[in-house]
């Protein structure tokens, strides 16, 4: 059976408006004025899953916990976190030729291997890289706390967009690992393509917005500074009780 997939309506849209022609209204450059903004946005597609009990938003950090912390309040939901690490392409980092998730999960993109020719010695070193980051920033945000039991969870995987979605695919296969109820993706921003490939991943997902053309993430943003570590642990602690919004 096929997922569905949600594509949001633009602010001032009316929330019949087709998959199809949301896109291409999307090249109004409608944009958000920053993560929180986007998070709150996101949190009107979602809305009716407020206040559910076996509700979880996991954030993709950095740039997604702003996003996951503002998309929490508004549903009433725990936030945590989902580490995730892109592989790199060596020489080329920008380009991602994979991704690790918490959890031990690699997921690496074969065809984009095998035709730069990369050898496995340097896919293996920028595996060990990877990992080790991803556990520094596990220790550093999540310090002692043990990560959440997802197991029969509706789960919201956030980030502040996507561009190839690598990352955030590792995050969902990953998730699924553990047995949730129900893998929800949800992004304020991502290119049309990389939206209709999660159809199949997940159970549902919603793109905000979905401009052609994409260029980039931060694009669509007017404030899209980069979200520092301390951020990241004040979010995460302020959400576990009274959640605070990021400055503007």
């Amino acid at each position: 059976m096929r997922r569905p997939v949600s594509c949001a309506p633009l602010p001032g849209e009316d929330s019949s408006t087709s998959t199809v022609a949301h896109r291409h209204a999307s090249t109004r450059r409608t944009r958000f004025r920053n993560r929180a903004e986007a998070g709150r946005f996101l949190a009107h597609e979602l809305e009716r899953y407020a206040g559910r009990d076996d509700l979880v938003v996991l954030a993709l950090p950095r740039g997604g916990v702003p996003v996951g912390s503002a998309l929490a309040q508004a549903l009433r939901a725990p936030l945590d976190l989902f580490v995730v690490r892109k592989l790199g392409v060596p020489g080329h980092e920008e380009l991602a030729m994979g991704a690790i998730a918490h959890g031990g999960l690699v997921i690496l993109d074969q065809d984009l291997v095998r035709q730069l020719g990369i050898p496995e010695a340097a896919i293996r070193r920028v595996i060990a890289r990877e990992q080790r980051e991803l556990e520094r920033r596990e220790a550093a945000y999540r310090g002692d706390r043990e990560p959440p039991s997802l197991e029969g969870k509706t789960v919201i995987l956030v980030d502040d967009g996507l561009a190839t979605g690598a990352t955030m695919r590792a995050a969902a296969l990953a998730v699924r690992e553990q047995n949730p109820a129900r893998v929800i993706v949800a992004v304020p921003v991502a290119s049309p393509q990389t939206c209709e490939a999660f159809r199949g991943d997940v159970d549902e997902i919603v793109c905000a917005l979905t401009p052609e053309p994409f260029y980039a993430v931060g694009v669509w943003y007017d404030d899209f500074s980069q979200t520092t570590d301390e951020e990241v642990r004040e979010l995460l602690a302020g959400t576990a009780g009274a959640a605070k919004e990021p400055s503007r």
